[in-house]
């Protein structure tokens, strides 16, 4: 018998908030995250906009010797998972912590360190770059943070699939919970590729908004859309096995019932024009949670204000729920925090379970003219107050790398 699995704990650092209440509550009211890049130089960029994490203390949280030996996404993965254990409220001297695993991912990681230490070796040689270099780029290394900060005996692992990178670290730990292997799983993803190599890579690609105007550039489904807006942050979830959670009287914000992955296998970048993995990927993750379509009441979307990815997607919902899908409400966060690429699942997750908590669908921000290929109710402007007992969280990759997972209203 397969079993259940909880939602026990929360954390984030993200563009609209250095933590959960605050990030969801701005959610809720629709703040825009995207300002005009501070914190690194972008004058040779033709992109000067992201979401970018504003006004958090990493040499107080981290002290500056720490701080200099990990990357930009390991600060931000051990800022949003101290607020998840802390919330968790878990006794690890009480736990076998041999039953619980680490479950994070990223789709770049630590791009700023590799740059950085390039620069300085090019400048003054190979021999003079930093013996924490390797240690603090490999993605894997956020994972591993974790486990040694907390530790963590179980399975360790970090999934790198590009977008999906978060939805399939959180979808492949609650299959770990659900299947016996694990009690409980510290999970989510975390992002930090807002540097000039980042976004230059991007934008040749012809990926990026190059509007460089806040109020319009992520503007997920507009006739208008051209491309994303480059967020960053970190999203961690604390999974927890039913039982396991009431006996110690923890505090449960949703219940996680379903997953699908799948894969275009079509192109490496553009997602498969019929939409049939995204559309299969939904499916898989109703079967497995064993919901009709008509019980959906939010999605949240990928939405990543893309020509390609926001037509394709609402291709895959049309054929996903039929009818159902001109009903079901939706809604892209992205438009308040740009894209944080692996780590987008992860924060996206967390909205799209708080909506079950609190009934409320977050809105899509500065969308204005809906193009004739994405004509469902994307929930424009301002959120909705919304019964939902079910939600699911979408994320698609580069790569063709489709992740769905989906959350109940928690009732005992």
């Amino acid at each position: 018998m397969k079993r259940r699995v909880v939602v026990t704990g929360l954390g984030a650092i993200s563009p609209i908030g250095n933590d959960v209440t605050t990030m969801w509550e701005n959610a809720k009211n629709g703040v825009n995250g995207i300002d005009f890049i501070k914190e690194i130089n972008v004058e040779g960029n033709n992109v000067k906009i992201g979401g970018e994490i504003k006004d958090f203390d990493f040499v107080e949280f981290f002290g500056r010797k720490q701080l200099k030996r990990m990357d930009r996404f390991v600060q931000f993965a051990l800022v949003a998972t101290k607020e998840a254990m802390l919330d968790s409220r878990l006794d690890l001297d009480n736990e076998n912590r041999d039953r619980i695993g680490v479950y994070y991912g990223s789709g770049i990681g630590g791009l700023g360190t590799i740059a950085n230490e390039e620069d300085k070796a090019q400048k003054r040689g190979y021999d003079r770059v930093s013996p924490f270099f390797i240690p603090s780029a490999i993605i894997n290394i956020a994972a591993g943070q974790i486990a040694i900060e907390y530790g963590i005996k179980g399975i360790v692992i970090s999934a790198v699939t590009a977008c999906a990178s978060a939805t399939n670290s959180i979808g492949d730990a609650f299959r770990s919970i659900r299947d016996g292997y694990l009690d409980i799983a510290v999970t989510g993803g975390s992002e930090a590729s807002m540097i000039p190599l980042g976004l230059g890579g991007f934008n040749v690609m012809q990926a990026l908004n190059k509007s460089n105007d806040p109020s319009c550039a992520s503007v997920p489904f507009d006739k208008d859309r051209s491309g994303f807006v480059m967020g960053e942050g970190a999203g961690t979830i604390i999974l927890e096995e039913y039982e396991h959670a009431i006996k110690r009287g923890a505090t449960i914000y949703a219940e996680i019932a379903g997953y699908g992955a799948t894969c275009d296998a079509y192109h490496i970048t553009g997602p498969d024009p019929e939409a049939l993995g995204a559309k299969k990927c939904m499916e898989m993750a109703l079967k497995d949670a064993g919901i009709n379509v008509t019980d959906v009441d939010y999605i949240n979307a990928h939405g990543t204000s893309t020509p390609l990815n926001d037509k394709t997607e609402t291709l895959a919902i049309k054929k996903a729920f039929k009818e159902y899908a001109y009903e079901v409400a939706i809604s892209s966060t992205k438009s308040m925090t740009g894209h944080l690429l692996g780590a987008s699942g992860a924060v996206e997750a967390i909205f799209s379970l708080l909506a079950t908590r609190d009934n409320f669908i977050p809105p899509t921000i500065n969308t204005k003219n809906l193009d004739e290929e994405c004509d469902l109710n994307y929930t424009l402007g301002n959120g909705i107050n919304k019964e939902v007992n079910v939600a699911i969280s979408n994320s698609l990759g580069f790569g063709g790398h489709n992740a769905t997972i989906l959350f109940k209203k928690y009732r005992g």
